[in-house]
């Protein structure tokens, strides 16, 4: 990593903890957690939705699913945020109206928060649950060839180590069985999180850290991607952006990056599919370029 990815380094300890407190660029995230539950609460509402849908043995482990009209439908998984350790996919299915409009099947999964479970746990459960997708694509109506991960802070890192080489045979898996990503204002390199209290809850140490680093880690086959984050964020989101970004560029990823004018950590996650937004258009041509390509 380049001197201004370590930077961090030599910073006192309350201005790292500063960096990584999203809140503090806004008033107050209460608002953007309540417009995720009721546009959640709409989307339930006003469209057909699998609810619960048990991917594994623990209680946490379920998702919803929306189906699109056409049983061929790409699907999008969106993976939620909260530091690993708040919300749910209870109050992440915000994007699934947007999607269907468009075509789209949605899916929102739940994980077991942190401290009851280790990031490494969380990251374990999430390659778990797109793997049961992928066995019950045809049940369910979608095409396990077109399936895209979305997530947002805490979730755009777990969407991130879906991209790590590796884990994907483990889980009965193709090197392909991820098609796409769009990863929004994600945490990418974990080390800086140690030592402060975003990490107490996650027990994270130096050496896990390191292990859990999207940033450090080698990359399964380079699929189409999206990184964006808000305007109106702290230094070290848009820095870790930025430079997985670059990590990926390099590695021959075809990544689209850039910044949300006028959105913040908590509200640039709500124009995911909404192809009035830049980030909407976006994520929506990737989705539809992969369906046309296949």
């Amino acid at each position: 990593m380049s001197p201004k990815d370590q930077a961090w380094r030599n910073w006192p300890l309350v201005r790292i903890e500063k960096e990584y407190s999203p809140s503090r660029c806004v008033p107050s995230a209460a608002p953007f957690l309540a417009e995720y539950a009721i546009r959640s609460r709409q989307a339930e509402q006003a469209l057909v939705c699998q609810k619960d849908l048990q991917w594994g043995d623990r209680v946490e482990e379920t998702l919803d699913f929306f189906p699109a009209a056409s049983r061929d439908a790409s699907l999008l998984v969106f993976i939620h945020g909260g530091y690993w350790q708040e919300l749910s996919k209870n109050e992440s299915l915000f994007a699934a109206a947007d999607c269907v409009a468009n075509g789209i099947a949605f899916a929102a999964i739940d994980y077991t928060l942190a401290p009851k479970a280790s990031v490494e746990t969380i990251v374990d459960q999430c390659r778990r649950a797109v793997a049961w997708l992928h066995g019950h694509a045809g049940a369910l109506g979608f095409s396990r060839d077109r399936l895209y991960l979305s997530g947002s802070s805490a979730g755009g890192h777990l969407a991130a180590m879906m991209l790590v080489k590796g884990w994907q045979h483990t889980a009965g898996l193709t090197d392909y069985a991820i098609a796409g990503a769009v990863m929004l204002s994600g945490i990418y390199d974990l080390e800086p999180l140690v030592g402060t209290y975003i990490a107490a809850p996650l027990h994270l140490t130096t050496a896990g850290a390191a292990g859990l680093s999207p940033m450090r880690l080698p990359l399964g086959p380079a699929v189409p991607t999206i990184i964006a984050w808000g305007e109106n964020e702290t230094s070290e989101f848009k820095r870790q952006s930025a430079s997985y970004a670059a990590r990926l560029e390099a590695a021959a990823f075809p990544v689209s990056a850039f910044e949300v004018a006028g959105a913040n950590h908590f509200d640039v996650v709500l124009g995911l599919c909404d192809r009035a937004t830049a980030l909407g258009r976006a994520t929506l041509e990737l989705i539809e370029d992969g369906a046309a390509s296949k």
